[in-house]
């Protein structure tokens, strides 16, 4: 490996000695593993209580657009079908 630093040969060195204490018919994902999973696990969680906040600041309620309703023509088929109701109670 002709680039590698001496710190990054020193761990390559301790991990493969510790491969070689391993026993081959039982592969385990260790502390490591544990250690990210728990990373993912909790970035996860971080990322749900973010969105909840972020929904729940949502205003959903519609306000009906007044300059739509003013470009409906008066005697159209719609309007008279909908009797007079206003476009959101058309549902």
């Amino acid at each position: 490996m002709p680039d590698m630093s001496a710190s990054a040969s020193l761990a390559m060195t301790h991990l493969v000695t510790f491969a070689k204490e391993v026993d081959e018919d039982k592969v385990t994902p260790g502390v490591l593993g544990f250690i990210v999973f728990a990373a993912m696990a909790l970035a996860v969680w971080a990322l749900m209580k973010s969105m909840s906040r972020h929904m729940n600041r949502v205003d959903f309620t519609q306000v009906p657009d007044p300059e739509a309703e003013q470009a409906e023509p008066e005697g159209s088929a719609e309007s008279a079908a909908g009797a007079g109701k206003k476009p959101s109670e058309n549902g």
